[in-house]
């Protein structure tokens, strides 16, 4: 039976190999994981190959819940950002704190951390609020290759911040643990670990650079007008929280759905809402193929024993060298399988954690501040890219991911102690509640 597994296991390696050689996309390699591995497990009858076509489609939708508070966050986001209130935020701060440095970035730092939150992605932090925070850290004298490195730990945290954090619903989703007490456990180590980076590779300023001009802001844009669709989405969230058994179940999408509409009615500019939707949901393909086949992977694996296989490999490792691997395991499994390694390595991990008495949800953000830091390692390395990108840094890409290696430690340090010692940060969870 291990034989079976190992072969199984072999192609779908190969294949995802080859695939990637091609130079097509993560996503694509994935598929083609799931695809072969599956047609692999038919020759063992593991599984059949009339249920085949079954376990492809029941993996397609394993993360459908995901998916739509992924879409309807990031329309919400872009509403916000196509009616003028990220720049109009931007330019505001730097107006008015440009001279407290620190502050400065403080406000940035939160202006970036917001869109990841609440849509999981740190892509869309970039995608959303990156060009206009971007030229506010020239505006602070800071270089391409340091704003590039702020923004890519930022916008890292910002995925694994509350409320919306994929990998860790995918780890929920796939051990029966409910999304529910990671508020704090998330919350306080994002800020922490964000200000300690913001303020570690900011607060000096490069004389030799020339001011930059601040974003144009939209005529008529006010704050009040940024305001009340946040208000709007955390109103519903402490409604529920505070009168649970008299609040209606929204749900996340539908909330985003409400506080959008109300951020589409205050645009001080007239919004094409359809053509603006249509046009984001395009841009967010990729990441939404990516969970679908995620989803597939994961089921594959699981019925060809090839999960099963990992789990008795992590049960097998001895636990001090297990906890030390983390800090090379984890990013480079997100560098290679982007949320599919929450699916593949997460899950087991989770299971045999809370077998020895670790605490799952604790442990479960522990692991959350380290898998982002893989979103700057290659063949994926999404958020690196958009970093580079949106700030024009024209330097080596090895250089930039140099230049967060202070931070880097820190976080690394950080998730695996949070690890380590989660059933001692138990309170943080029944606080959350």
């Amino acid at each position: 039976m291990t034989t079976q597994i190992l072969i199984v296991f072999a192609v779908m390696v190969v294949s995802y190999t080859v695939v990637k050689i091609m130079k097509r996309p993560v996503e694509t390699s994935m598929l083609a994981a799931s695809v072969l591995g599956g047609l692999t497990g038919v020759l063992f009858q593991t599984p059949r190959l009339a249920d085949l076509p079954r376990h492809l489609i029941e993996g397609a939708f394993t993360y459908l819940d995901v998916i739509l508070v992924f879409s309807t966050a990031t329309i919400f986001m872009a509403v916000i950002s196509e009616s003028g209130g990220v720049n109009y935020v931007v330019r505001g701060t730097m107006r008015s704190l440009g001279k407290l440095r620190a502050l400065a970035l403080l406000v940035l730092m939160v202006i970036v951390l917001i869109p990841g939150a609440l849509t999981g992605a740190g892509s869309v932090s970039l995608l959303v609020v990156g060009a206009p925070v971007a030229l506010a850290l020239a505006y602070l004298g800071i270089a391409p290759r340091r704003a590039a490195a702020i923004l890519f730990i930022v916008a890292g945290l910002s995925a694994a911040a509350p409320p919306v954090n994929i990998w860790a619903m995918v780890l929920c989703a796939g051990t029966a643990i409910p999304y529910v007490g990671f508020d704090l456990p998330l919350g306080i180590p994002v800020l922490l670990l964000g200000t300690f980076t913001v303020l570690t590779l900011g607060l000096k300023r490069d004389k030799s650079l020339e001011r930059v001009a601040l974003p144009e802001v939209e005529k008529g844009m006010t704050w009040w007008r940024i305001a009340v669709p946040f208000l709007v989405f955390f109103g519903l969230i402490m409604a529920y929280k505070i009168w649970p058994f008299s609040t209606p179940v929204l749900g996340l999408p539908l909330m985003f759905v409400i506080a959008g509409l109300a951020a589409w009615a205050l645009s001080p500019k007239k919004l094409k809402i359809l053509e603006l939707s249509s046009n984001t949901m395009k841009r967010l393909l990729p990441l939404l193929a990516s969970m679908v086949i995620v989803g597939m992977l994961q089921q594959v694996m699981t019925v060809t024993g090839v999960r099963g296989l990992i789990s008795y490999a992590v049960l097998m490792t001895p636990l001090v060298l297990l906890f030390i691997s983390f800090a090379v395991i984890i990013p480079f499994s997100e560098g290679v399988l982007a949320y599919g390694a929450a699916a593949i390595i997460g899950i087991p991990l989770i299971w045999f954690l809370d077998s020895i008495g670790l605490h799952a949800t604790v442990a479960i953000a522990g692991l959350s501040l380290l898998w982002p830091l893989g979103d700057g390692l290659p063949p994926v390395a999404i958020i690196g890219r958009l970093s580079v990108l949106v700030t024009q840094y024209k330097g080596s890409y090895w250089s930039f991911l140099r230049t967060t290696w202070l931070p880097w430690i820190v976080i690394t340090v950080t998730g695996i102690l949070m690890i380590v010692f989660s059933a001692k940060l138990e309170f943080l969870v029944r606080w959350s509640m």
